[in-house]
């Protein structure tokens, strides 16, 4: 019996000497430091809703638990199933986001999730993650590199969802998709002459998007706020203005941990999701944000590494796109909360209140580690 087992339980030994601690281990504590922010950036509010104490809390560390289980999942099986699951898993997005317009719930003006019983989807959370792996997959079979024809072709996969997603609206869902398939065609080896139109294409769209009007009045507001600081707090900065007054009132060591008046008196709007970095900055100061930061940025390094000591071209690709989705969320969600990017209503990676997003960032560390893994033969 020994000998039968002996192979199989050689491998598993093998497969958890490759597996990379690091990256583990920094994404459990950026979750659990997320847990902790979010019970304190909804004490007051909770009261105020009249639920339980605990309720954010709770929920975010069921989240984080389900999160960890897709993780586990997603890193114990061969990645090489997304490739062959890719037309049905892109199938499945697009029914989901039709059906938004059809059963979806509205709140504060967007109609994003579909109600399943006691749980809230979001499916635009992980349109990201499903258009890495159909991008992926189409591009991997083109190891030469994307001509124009076959550019003409991941463009037009990708806008379909990137579309419906903004149409709910979701716009910062969407600017991430847009910025994940931006990078995934420079790494699929897009020519340069094709990349250069392509920006030159993006830089004109966006100027026609604003120009026509096809932006609502708050959406377009929300992008262009940060360039204007010093408007009336009582128009649409005054999210930015609250969310820069905590961050800087939290100084080099912070007010500590549950002791922030900003994030306690509930003056920053969507704290729990949105501006959940205020709270950190003003509880756990430049020192707490910046450790949050540089967990994030581990995190973000360990998957580029993976990306690249992928043993073929969608391992590389997709690992990339996973790289690019958490990296550029972190990097934008920080940014707006200090008033130097656009206010998007993008999460922080593992931070932010909500079960879709938490559990679409842990299932790309998971498809990252199946990747890394198996770099290997």
């Amino acid at each position: 019996m020994s000998n039968l087992l002996s192979p199989r339980t050689s491998a598993g030994r093998l497969l958890a000497l490759r597996l990379d601690f690091a990256l583990v281990f920094t994404t459990l504590v950026v979750s659990v430091i997320g847990v902790v922010i979010v019970y304190s950036s909804t004490r007051s509010k909770s009261v105020l809703l009249g639920v339980g104490r605990h309720y954010f809390l709770d929920r975010q560390a069921a989240y984080v638990v389900v999160g960890i289980v897709a993780m586990v999942v997603l890193a114990a099986l061969d990645y090489h199933w997304l490739e062959h699951a890719a037309g049905l898993l892109y199938g499945m997005l697009l029914l989901s986001l039709l059906a938004i317009f059809v059963i979806g719930s509205s709140a504060k003006g967007a109609t994003r999730w579909i109600n399943l019983g006691p749980i809230q989807l979001q499916p635009s959370a992980f349109g990201s993650l499903v258009l890495v792996v159909i991008v992926a997959a189409f591009a991997a079979r083109r190891p030469e590199g994307l001509e124009r024809a076959d550019l003409f072709k991941v463009l037009g996969l990708a806008a379909v969802p990137i579309l419906l997603v903004v149409k709910q609206p979701d716009l910062g869902s969407g600017i991430v998709m847009a910025v994940v398939l931006l990078v995934m065609l420079v790494v699929a080896g897009i020519p340069n002459r094709y990349l250069v139109l392509l920006l030159l294409a993006a830089v004109a769209g966006g100027f026609a998007i604003i120009h026509l009007g096809l932006l609502k009045p708050y959406q377009l507001a929300r992008l262009t706020e940060f360039l204007h600081p010093n408007k009336s707090v009582q128009d649409t900065t005054y999210n930015l203005h609250q969310s820069v007054a905590a961050i800087g009132s939290g100084g080099f060591w912070g007010k500590g941990l549950f002791h922030g008046p900003q994030t306690n008196l509930a003056y920053v709007p969507e704290q729990q999701t949105d501006f959940i970095f205020s709270a950190v900055g003003e509880q756990l100061g430049f020192v707490g944000a910046a450790a949050v930061l540089v967990l994030l940025g581990v995190v973000a390094w360990r998957m580029l590494r993976a990306a690249q000591m992928a043993r073929d071209p969608f391992g590389r690709l997709v690992s990339t796109g996973c790289f690019t989705f958490i990296a550029f969320s972190a990097f934008e969600n920080a940014g707006m909360s200090m008033g130097i990017m656009p206010v998007a209503g993008i999460p922080l990676p593992f931070v932010s209140y909500g079960g879709s997003a938490t559990v679409a960032f842990f299932a790309a560390v998971g498809i990252v580690l199946s990747v890394q893994l198996r770099h290997q033969r």
